[in-house]
Formats: C-alpha cells, sequence, structure tokens
C-alpha cells in the first residue's frame, strides 16, 4: 500500500473532532473572519468555509446558537438559513459554474455527523465526473484549490 502524508488530518484530530469547544459556535462570536474562514454572519446565522472539504467550494450555514436538530429550531432561525442557502447557491453558481448541487444534513451521530450537537447545512458543488476512482482503490482526495483560495475566491462575494 502507497501512503501519503495528509498532515492537515493531524490538526483535524487535535483541533477539530477532539476539540471541547463547539467550532460551529465559536465561528458565530468570531471577530477575525479571515482566520476560521468565514464567509458571512448573520443574526442567527454562521456561513464559512468547510476545512475538510468533499470538493472546492464546499460551504457550511450553521446556526449561532447550539442546537441539535432542525425540529428545535426557530421559524426565524429556518427562514434565515433558507435564505442564506439560496444566496450560496448563487454566489457559487456564478464564481464556480458547477453542474450541480449536494444540500443537505446529517443530522445526529447515526446518519453522519461530525458535530452531533450542533446542526448545520452542506451545500457542495458539483461537477460531472468529478467523483473518480481515487478515494476507492488509492485512499486519496484530489482537489483542484485549497481552503485559502477557496476563501480568496468567494470572499468578495459575501461583502
Amino acid at each position: 500500500m502507497e501512503y501519503i502524508v495528509a498532515p492537515w488530518r493531524g490538526k483535524y484530530l487535535q483541533e477539530g473532532i477532539c476539540k471541547k469547544e463547539c467550532f460551529l459556535c465559536e465561528a458565530g462570536t468570531a471577530e477575525d473572519l479571515a482566520a476560521r474562514f468565514i464567509l458571512a454572519q448573520n443574526e442567527r446565522t454562521v456561513v464559512l468555509l468547510n476545512l475538510y472539504p468533499y470538493t472546492g467550494g464546499h460551504i457550511l450555514i450553521a446556526p449561532k446558537e447550539h442546537i441539535s436538530s432542525p425540529l428545535l429550531a426557530s421559524p426565524e432561525l429556518l427562514s434565515e438559513m433558507q435564505e442564506q442557502t439560496l444566496r450560496v447557491i448563487k454566489i457559487l453558481e456564478e464564481s464556480y459554474h458547477p453542474h450541480g448541487f449536494n444540500v443537505g444534513m446529517n443530522i445526529g451521530r447515526a446518519a453522519g455527523a461530525g458535530v452531533p450537537d450542533h446542526f448545520h447545512l452542506h451545500i457542495v458543488p458539483r461537477w460531472e465526473g468529478d467523483a473518480n476512482f481515487m478515494p476507492l482503490l488509492g485512499e486519496v482526495k484530489v482537489m483542484f484549490e485549497g481552503v485559502e483560495q477557496t476563501y480568496q475566491r468567494l470572499r468578495p462575494f459575501f461583502s
């Protein structure tokens, strides 16, 4: 088996899933937006890049309130999340020209939620042919740009 070093995974394990604080709550109160790759903050929501994206342009929309399910959310919060979802899709269409999108939530650990106590929405731009054999056979994910480049590309659209 070939081994590929991915130092960012260590950072994820040390600072991500093993961290006691909720990174989504921290993002909702952050002052240094660029340091946390935050694209927008609104009254009830925060829009940020996924640091471990499925594809370039993978964006998260999360409530600032630490709640585990949309069933516990106020109508106002859900409305703001929907507005931000439409805004993000429009921005991604303009900036990346994807062929489609995956939009969804993993609610609860059994559903694959990496942060089961703080629900959030994933918006993932997709292109025909963007899936290949590399993750399955090579255990490697090929990304066309880094998170820093994605942030620099998208940030002006959220100003």
